[in-house]
Formats: structure tokens, sequence, C-alpha cells
């Protein structure tokens, strides 16, 4: 094994046992129970994330990057703005309807839980969401809504909306207090929000 691949090998050891430790414990978790089910030292977790806030901001990445990957891949680009926020409303409803999806949730409550006790780390952990959310606003950029094209200002605006509305009902759906949410109802949802989405001349960005 190369050196590279020896620390790729140790990065995902401790990325796998901080999703298990900090999905239980929170800002209670503790970077040697973290290293010992790695199988490595609390040293490893410096060298590789300079620090606990570090590793757990990894670990969002980590958790959020396929999810926008297999995202690029659902929207093709010849779709317009509402077929788009339509396919990725059905994504979504699917991945909230998948066995992982609880301990998705859990890690998510878990995170913010954690920013809470901590600002600078909640920060930090907003910074890695938008970074990763900057692929679904240029997913929706361009595209043609009621005879003109979304700007990049319009498509964050959608972005962050998308996210209030799909953040809600999937931690409402396992609580039973969205009884009737099933994938139209994600769709159609979606395509309410986005059919509202404001292109005139007071948007900074319309050309």
């Amino acid at each position: 094994m190369t050196r590279a691949e020896a620390k790729e090998r140790n990065r995902r050891a401790l990325l796998d046992a901080a999703f298990q430790v900090v999905s239980r414990d929170g800002y209670r978790a503790r970077l040697d129970e973290i290293a010992e089910r790695a199988d490595l030292t609390t040293g490893a977790v410096y060298s590789l994330f300079g620090s606990k806030n570090g590793l757990v901001v990894a670990l969002v990445a980590d958790h959020l990057r396929p999810y926008y990957e297999e995202i690029e891949q659902t929207i093709p680009a010849g779709l317009d703005l509402l077929e788009a926020v339509d396919a990725f409303a059905r994504y979504y409803w699917r991945s909230c309807d998948a066995p992982n999806a609880l301990s998705g949730l859990s890690l998510q409550i878990t995170l913010l839980d954690m920013a809470l006790h901590d600002p600078e780390l909640g920060t930090q952990l907003a910074t890695s969401v938008r970074a990763q959310e900057n692929h679904l606003i240029s997913l929706f950029t361009g595209r043609s809504h009621n005879g003109t094209l979304v700007t990049p200002r319009q498509a964050q605006r959608l972005t962050t909306a998308l996210r209030a509305l799909f953040v809600g009902l999937s931690q409402g759906v396992p609580l039973g207090l969205a009884p009737d949410a099933d994938e139209q109802y994600f769709a159609d949802v979606a395509r309410a929000l986005a059919s509202g989405i404001s292109l005139n001349d007071h948007d900074e960005d319309a050309s």
C-alpha cells in the first residue's frame, strides 16, 4: 500500500467512525473514541483534519457529496426549470424513503445541535453546506421559465427555499406530521414553490 493509499484508508476509517459516534453523541462525541473505533490515534485526527471541528466539517461534506453528485445525474440539461425542480423533488422523496433515511436524519439533527453549542462550528458547517449547494444552483441556472432564463441569483434563492421545504418535510414524515406526503406530493409542492420565483426587473442579476 502506498503512502497516499494508507492516508486515504485512515481518512475513510475516521469518517466512518465519526459518523457512528457523532450521530449518537453529538457535541459530546469524544475524539479518543472516534480514533479507537478507526483503530488509529487522536494524532491521526489532527494530522488529517486539523481538529475535531475539521473532522465534523469533513463528515458533512462526505455525507453530502454523493447526494449532490447523484442529483446532477438525475436532472438532465434539457429540462426547463419546473421539470428540473420536479425531478429534484422526486429524487429527494426517494432519498427520504431509503433504508438509511433515518440515520441521515439523525445525523442532520445532531449536527444542528452541535452547531447551536459551538457557533464557530456552525459557521464552518454552513460554509460546507453552501459549497455543496452550489452544485444545485448551477443545475437550475440558465433553465427556461416563463419565457426567460433563470439567473444565478434566482437559482440561489430557489435552492434556499427548496432546502427549507424539504428539510421540514423530511423531518415531518417520520414523525407522522405529513401522512399524505408521497413522491407526487413532493413534486407538486416543489413545483408550486418554483412557479412563484421572481423573474422581474428588480432582480439584480437579471439582464
